[in-house]
């Protein structure tokens, strides 16, 4: 099972749940973690192969349906049955597919920095990648795509905590995960087709230029969804601006209780 850790409070019945991106570990979310647990029960998960699950060995191959299973059995035992989720980056796609693995979890979703399709640039940068994890060690690769997807001078921060949080995974471990690329393009399509009933709240740095142009498409579409964008910042935005990433949160969780 992942590596969990809860905070509970006791004048709250709801839960929420925190999952990371790639590369990155339940730490991520330390400018969250003292404003959301005043107010709700909180579940840190490190997916597998991630922060302290990455010595727990697993036999099967991975797959964003696997991987997803893996927080739900979390969940199940530690007794939620369902919970507000929060995803940024790569663990936005984890919590849509939770939808598919069990919507009876899922109270609500924000999801920041999301990742809601591949444009031609990011299509063009995983093929990229693909070959250059053949003749370059993985922490070089993720090195330059975080110095892609977040370019800026005011992106620093997010940018060395991606990289610093990346160095804690394993060589085999990146390249199981970077199998899951071949799920990604096919997945989005169709989550982009098939809307699900669930509040979804997207918050977005007005330069993730990567990602943002295609969530607003998205939000056009479907009628359960919101867009909140938030300026100066870019695709890591409860790093770069959590005031305003907590408050948009606890609102929306409290408006969906």
């Amino acid at each position: 099972m992942l590596y969990y850790k809860t905070y509970t409070q006791a004048e709250s019945k709801e839960w929420v749940v925190l999952v990371h991106g790639a590369g990155g570990s339940s730490t991520i979310w330390f400018k969250q973690l003292k404003d959301f647990i005043k107010h709700f029960n909180v579940l840190l998960v490190d997916l597998r192969g991630h922060g302290k699950s990455k010595d727990i060995f697993w036999n099967q191959e991975y797959s964003f349906k696997e991987v997803s299973k893996d927080v739900v059995d979390v969940l199940n035992h530690v007794g939620i049955q369902s919970a507000h989720f929060i995803g940024v980056s790569l663990g936005t796609i984890v919590i849509r597919n939770i939808a598919e693995v069990d919507n009876s979890k899922i109270k609500s979703m924000i999801l920041g920095g999301a990742i809601t399709r591949l444009n031609i640039r990011s299509q063009f940068l995983m093929r990229i990648a693909d070959w250059l994890k053949r003749v370059l060690p993985f922490i070089w690769i993720y090195t330059i795509f975080a110095h892609i997807l977040m370019p800026r001078r005011r992106h620093r921060e997010s940018r060395s905590l991606f990289i610093r949080e990346a160095k804690n995974l394993r060589q085999s471990e990146f390249l199981r995960w970077f199998t899951l690329t071949a799920e990604i393009n096919p997945l989005l399509r169709y989550f982009n087709e098939k809307e699900i009933p669930v509040p979804t709240l997207y918050i977005m740095g007005d330069e993730d230029y990567m990602f943002l142009p295609q969530v607003k498409r998205l939000v056009k579409q479907h009628k359960f969804s919101k867009l909140f964008v938030v300026e100066n910042c870019g695709h890591v935005c409860n790093v770069e601006q959590p005031e305003i990433f907590n408050e948009l949160s606890i609102e929306f969780i409290k408006n969906h209780s």
